[in-house]
C-alpha cells in the first residue's frame, strides 16, 4: 500500500492536466486562502475593538460555540439555501466558503481579543499618559504586544480551514477534497490515501512558514527569547561586566564611613 502510494505521488499523470494534484493543490490552498482572509477582516477589527473596549465580550464566546457545529451539516444546509440563488460554480463556492468562514472566525477573534485583553494595563496608562488617544493606543502599543497571539490564532485558523477545505467537494467543489470523495465512491484507496497525506503534509507546511513568520516579525522580548530574556533579567555579558566595575572595591570605603565589612 505504501510503494502504491509512493508511486501515484510521483506519477506525472497524478499530476498533469486541469483534474491533477497540481491543479486540486492550487484550488485547496485558493478556497483557504479566501476563507482566512474574509474571516480576518471580520474577525481582526472585531477582537481589537472587544479587547480594547472590554465591551460585548459575549461576542467571543458565541464565536466560540460555533466551533461545535457539524461542518458537514452546515456545509449541507448552507448550500441547499444559498446553492439555487446562484448560477455556475458559485452555486457551489459561495456556500463553501461561508462554511469555511464561520469555522475559522473563532480562532482569529480569540486570539486577538485574548492579545489585546492581556496587554497590562500599566502600557496603557504610559501611552495614554504620552498622549496617544484610542487608536493610536490600539495601533501603537496593543497590536505590537498582542501579536504573538494574534499570529498563533492565524496558524490555527489556517490549520483548521485546510484540513476541513476537503468538504467543499462534497458540493462539487474540487481542491483535494476530490481525492477523499471519489476514492472513496470507486473504491481507488491508492488515491484516497495519497489525497490524504497531501492535505496533512499541506497543513504542516504552511504552519511551519508562518511559525518562521511569526519569529521574525514578533519581537524578542515578548516572546521569551534569548535577546529578550538578557534585557529583562539583565543578564548580558556587557551589563553583567558594567555592574560589577560599578561595586565597591574590597577594603574601599562606603558611604557613611569606614571600611565595608563584607568586602573585608
Amino acid at each position: 500500500m505504501i510503494a502504491s502510494i509512493f508511486e501515484w505521488l510521483t506519477s506525472s499523470a497524478t499530476w498533469s492536466g486541469d483534474t491533477g494534484l497540481g491543479a486540486r493543490l492550487i484550488q485547496h490552498l485558493w478556497y483557504s486562502l479566501l476563507a482566512v482572509v474574509i474571516a480576518a477582516v471580520i474577525a481582526i477589527p472585531l477582537g481589537l475593538w472587544v479587547g480594547h473596549t472590554g465591551r460585548a465580550k459575549w461576542l467571543v464566546t458565541l464565536a466560540n460555540s460555533l466551533r461545535a457545529v457539524p461542518t458537514l451539516g452546515l456545509l449541507f444546509a448552507v448550500a441547499l439555501w444559498l446553492g439555487p440563488k446562484f448560477q455556475s460554480d458559485l452555486a457551489f463556492l459561495i456556500p463553501s466558503i461561508v462554511v469555511l468562514v464561520v469555522l475559522v472566525i473563532p480562532p482569529i477573534l480569540s486570539g486577538v481579543y485574548a492579545g489585546v485583553e492581556a496587554v497590562d494595563p500599566a502600557t496603557r496608562d504610559a501611552a495614554r499618559g504620552m498622549g496617544m488617544r484610542g487608536l493610536e493606543v490600539v495601533r501603537q502599543v496593543e497590536i505590537p504586544n498582542a501579536l504573538p497571539l494574534i499570529l498563533s490564532g492565524l496558524r490555527s485558523a489556517f490549520l483548521q480551514v485546510i484540513a476541513t477545505a476537503t468538504v467543499a467537494a462534497y458540493v462539487g467543489l474540487g481542491g483535494l477534497g476530490r481525492y477523499l470523495v471519489d476514492g472513496i465512491k470507486t473504491g481507488d484507496y491508492v488515491s484516497t490515501a495519497g489525497g490524504a497525506l497531501v492535505v496533512s503534509l499541506l497543513a504542516l507546511i504552511v504552519d511551519g512558514i508562518l511559525a518562521v513568520v511569526q519569529r521574525l516579525v514578533v519581537s524578542p522580548g515578548l516572546t521569551g527569547g534569548r535577546k529578550g530574556r538578557s534585557l529583562r533579567g539583565r543578564t548580558s555579558p556587557d551589563v553583567v561586566a558594567a555592574e560589577t566595575e560599578s561595586l565597591p572595591q574590597a577594603g574601599m570605603s562606603v558611604p557613611g564611613g569606614g571600611v565595608d565589612p563584607d568586602a573585608a
